[in-house]
């Protein structure tokens, strides 16, 4: 049986686009009405940035709402297929290249959002405090800043599995990732990615690992008290459903914290 290939999957974006497109319209119509529930008052059309924006699904989507959308990230080859599937839709968002803890940009924003985990590739607390005052900067006073990740339980030593197997105009998609139990000493899980990619009669097998940062809810309550520059005004989780917040802790791992910039801007 053929082995699989170290490879880092953000230099396929087309494969990771297959395989977490799909939800676009929840996850951006649950952003606008955080916005709206939670930011400044509107002033004129909204200002949305993504840190790590990736393929670009959540940039395309938010556009297409009428936004001023604009996003980063670190990986080129994202980049370029963002700005292929924004022209062949005909749609205009500002995309640059730039590190999650060293970027700056020329506007100021209603909101940014980051809701798949990507928070946890900071793998130190200095490098999650230059984040957030990155962010911070980027957002006018009352500006919300939406983080989307999964919590880690340190006392469950089991591994974990999730398996896609998606589809598109011919490439079939079967990814796998497998974490494996976090460090409470050092903070970091271990986790892989298996690609099997079958198109045109052939099939391509690529892995990729990394570590993730991790957090309970005390450590990423903590970290977030030490971002001076904002208040954590709700959380959810990853059903997006504004009708049902949560009041923190609780027994569900995967959360979406809604951060403010603090100042005196009115609310929406």
């Amino acid at each position: 049986m053929p082995g699989f290939a170290e490879f880092d999957w953000y230099d396929t974006p087309l494969y990771y686009d297959i395989v977490f497109a799909g939800d676009e319209a929840r996850e951006c119509a649950f952003l606008e009405g955080v916005l709206e529930r939670f930011g400044p008052r509107r002033t004129r059309t909204r200002r949305i940035l993504e840190p790590a924006c990736g393929s670009g699904r959540l940039l395309a989507e938010l556009a297409r709402r009428g936004n001023d959308v604009w996003g980063f990230d670190l990986n080129e080859r994202m980049l370029d297929f963002a700005r292929q599937r924004l022209a062949r839709a005909r749609l205009k968002a500002h995309l640059f290249q730039a590190r999650l803890e060293d970027f700056e940009v020329p506007r100021e924003f209603d909101l940014a959002h980051c809701l798949v985990n990507t928070f946890k590739y900071l793998l130190d607390e200095g490098s999650v405090q230059r984040h957030l005052r990155a962010v911070a900067a980027a957002l006018r006073p009352g500006g919300l800043y939406v983080i989307g990740l999964h919590l880690t339980q340190y006392e469950d030593r089991r591994c974990n599995h999730e398996r896609w197997n998606c589809a598109r105009e011919g490439v079939e998609v079967t990814c796998n990732i497998r974490g494996w139990p976090a460090q409470r000493a050092t903070r970091l899980e271990r986790v892989r990615s298996r690609l099997r990619v079958r198109a045109s009669g052939l099939e391509r097998r690529s892995q990729t690992e990394w570590s993730f940062r991790t957090y309970d809810w005390s450590e990423l309550a903590a970290t977030l008290r030490r971002a001076r520059a904002f208040e954590h005004v709700a959380s959810f989780d990853f059903a997006y459903d504004l009708a049902r917040p949560r009041r923190m802790p609780d027994d569900q791992l995967d959360v979406v914290v809604v951060l403010r910039k603090r100042g005196a801007a009115e609310r929406a």
